[in-house]
């Protein structure tokens, strides 16, 4: 072969040592000596695309580092066989259902025998690292006496995210290598970085390609590497006073994230910290405990269940998207946050509009969207040459998708379709974003009306992962196929729902903003209507997201629904329409409800007078399990599982609640309807308990 396509496939291609001979002792792993004596140890988990580390896995990990032991080679080499990565973490199947913390704690002890056994090798050993390096991953790197990582490798413990802390020796062993408050901070929010920044924290030694990683690993095993090492200022830091102090910000730090009663996890390992940091074997003994604690909690369950949520919607989108240019049709807040997000996932992406400044503000915000999530200027500006200006509209022509993100009037899109239906090439799909227009009322005059999808993105684009892909009577089955796909695509979750007004997520959210008005009617300080649905877990009350979403959408939205649900819903209430008409529309006019300062509602306004009753709570928040419930009957989607993602990942229902539906589950059907009559016979018939809770299990 040609040597110069040697190298471009160079980076590519996996330096896996001495080739490989087929069967072997082991299941997941192979085992292989070269010319040196050195051990190249391969995880190649069967029958998995990624390596992840379960309690069978580690009883193999633990025969082989016997057999090291016994064979005494002149070093370990550690490595992936997965070009996905080097460990995507624990695998998370293991710990659902968990209600034992004796038993967790037993079996994570087990796990660290395995991990202190690979730590205790008298021999150097070196884990080269590409792709992710996840949570129980890179707990398996840091007992490695070297870290060698490919230039792209991205480091985390994101084990925060399913309500746990890291527990294969992680906490001791990150704080003993790393400046402690940074190793805390990773671990205390989840967050991922990559290779050069783990060699500017001292987690890796070296960064390479994959080409020189025969030589990066002599120069490790070899003694050539300069090992990055602690330095005094970590020690300081794991001094009992400092820790102290250091501690007590942190857990500031936190409680502005979460409530400790809601996510106790960041609180166990500051916690945990504080008491054992600077004592590494104290630490490691006191870690499975703390662990196993968390594992049985139902903020855990329930987010381990949220995970599983999101692979199932992932699942959902199947493969084999076939969009390859999207054209925009409205560069609004929407359509061109739309289109960045579309450009940036590595589509041609046109984006039109009848005025040139919306499309250069969308531009704007994509610039600076992309400088936040894409770490290589020469990514940045290959994102941008794909988000085209079309003043024109001609990408019509050549688009594969069109999506029409036009304000929510239905003439105005019957019309825009009539002009470009004649245009759009063979096979090509016409979307709407629109989030309250039924697609039956949008389909009267097209040509081919099977044609028409709804796509609704949910706004922060960038942020909520949701996709509503809207069906209506007349939809072809492969169009659909290709819009889940086309979601997929583009790293978003695809909720395939009915067309009726307001989908899911709207007809859910709507009862409980109209509801919060209903409250401020009666008096109740709008801060105190905030807190009442972050008590509950809300990332934010429905006063502060009435603003952020804005006022005007908020008045369409709820004047749509109530046409069609009538007193299912709350009155809207007059002063909300002068509101809107003097111009007051919330965060992009910089004053709603709130007064907006550098994008942050300013709630200074005087002391709060009380705090948050449930009957408050449950006027907010018992109204989106039923219209949930409502949905599930009517067929509007077809699986509670679904609901609970979609209101998780379109809306950020509280995560550690496991959705609306779960949250029932849990607190039971009876009580929730029964809460229910209970707010019927004092507020009104909104609240009646729909007749769906009587199947519901």
């Amino acid at each position: 072969m040609d040597s110069r396509i040697m190298h471009v496939l160079g980076d590519r291609v996996l330096e896996l040592g001495p080739a490989l001979q087929p069967g072997g002792p082991y299941r997941n792993f192979k085992l292989t000596r070269d010319e040196d004596g050195i051990a190249w140890l391969l995880f190649d988990r069967e029958g998995a695309s990624a390596n992840t580390l379960s309690a069978e896995v580690m009883q193999e990990f633990n025969a082989v580092l016997a057999s090291l032991e016994a064979e005494r080679p002149a070093g370990l080499v550690i490595r992936s066989a997965k070009p996905s990565g080097f460990i995507a973490g624990a695998d998370v199947n293991e710990f659902r259902g968990a209600d034992d913390p004796g038993m967790v704690e037993a079996a994570i002890r087990d796990a660290h025998a395995v991990i202190d056994r690979l730590e205790a090798l008298r021999l150097p050993t070196v884990a080269v690292i590409h792709g992710f390096c996840l949570g129980g991953g890179l707990e398996v790197a840091l007992a490695c006496q070297s870290r060698i990582a490919i230039d792209a490798a991205r480091f985390g413990f994101p084990e925060v995210m399913l309500g746990l802390h890291p527990g294969l020796g992680g906490t001791a062993r990150f704080t003993a290598l790393v400046h402690p408050t940074q190793a805390m901070t990773l671990m205390l929010t989840g967050r991922t970085i990559d290779a050069r920044r783990a060699k500017a924290l001292g987690l890796v030694d070296a960064v390479t390609q994959e080409r020189h990683v025969g030589n990066a690993v002599k120069d490790a095993l070899f003694g050539r590497l300069k090992r990055a090492r602690p330095g005094l200022i970590n020690t300081f830091t794991n001094l009992t006073p400092v820790r102290g102090f250091l501690a007590n910000r942190m857990r500031a730090e936190a409680a502005k994230a979460a409530r400790r009663e809601h996510y106790p996890a960041p609180y166990a390992l500051i916690d945990l910290w504080e008491e054992h940091g600077g004592d590494k074997a104290a630490m490691l003994k006191a870690e499975p405990a703390s662990f196993a604690r968390l594992m049985v909690t139902p903020t855990a369950q329930n987010l381990i269940r949220v995970f599983f949520l999101r692979e199932q919607m992932k699942k959902s989108a199947g493969s084999g998207s076939a969009i390859r240019h999207v054209h925009v049709i409205g560069a609004g807040a929407m359509g061109g946050d739309i289109a960045a997000w579309c450009a940036g996932q590595g589509l041609r992406t046109s984006l039109a509009d009848m005025k040139a400044e919306p499309i250069a503000g969308a531009v704007k915000r994509a610039a600076e969207l992309y400088g936040k999530i894409i770490r290589k200027p020469i990514e940045v500006r290959d994102a941008l040459d794909r988000l085209i200006p079309d003043m024109e509209g001609e990408g019509v022509r050549n688009a594969d998708l069109i999506i029409e993100a036009v304000p929510e009037k239905l003439e105005l899109k019957q019309k825009l379709y009539a002009g470009i239906e004649p245009k759009m090439k063979q096979g090509a799909i016409l979307a709407t974003n629109t989030s309250s227009i039924p697609l039956e009322d949008l389909r009267t005059n097209l040509v081919r009306p099977e044609r028409l999808v709804g796509l609704h993105f949910f706004n922060p684009v960038s942020r909520l992962q949701l996709v509503e892909v809207v069906s209506h009577e007349g939809s072809n089955s492969e169009i659909l196929k290709q819009a889940l796909a086309f979601v997929g695509e583009i790293d978003r979750l695809p909720l395939p729902v009915k067309s009726s007004p307001g989908f899911l997520v709207n007809r859910a959210l709507t009862p409980y903003m109209l509801e919060a008005m209903v409250m401020l009617d009666e008096k109740i300080d709008q801060r105190l209507i905030d807190a009442a649905a972050e008590k509950f877990g809300m990332p934010m009350g429905p006063i502060e997201l009435a603003d952020q979403v804005g006022l005007d959408i908020c008045l369409d939205v709820g004047d749509m629904l109530r046409s069609k649900f009538g007193d299912l819903l709350p009155p809207t209430p007059a002063w909300l329409r002068e509101k809107v008409a003097k111009g007051e529309l919330g965060r992009k006019t910089g004053k709603g409800f709130y007064v907006w300062r550098e994008g942050r509602a300013d709630k200074a306004r005087g002391p709060q007078t009380a705090e948050p009753t449930d009957e408050m709570i449950d006027r907010l928040i018992l109204p989106m399990s039923n219209v949930c419930i409502a949905a599930l009957r009517e067929g509007i989607v077809d699986n509670a599982d679904a609901v609970d993602g979609a209101m998780i990942f379109g809306t950020g229902y509280a995560p550690f609640r496991g959705g609306p539906l779960n949250y029932a589950r849990t607190r039971g059907v009876q009580n929730v309807v029964a809460a229910l009559r209970a707010l019927a016979e004092k507020f009104g018939g909104r609240f009646t308990p729909d007749p769906g809770w009587d199947s519901f299990k």
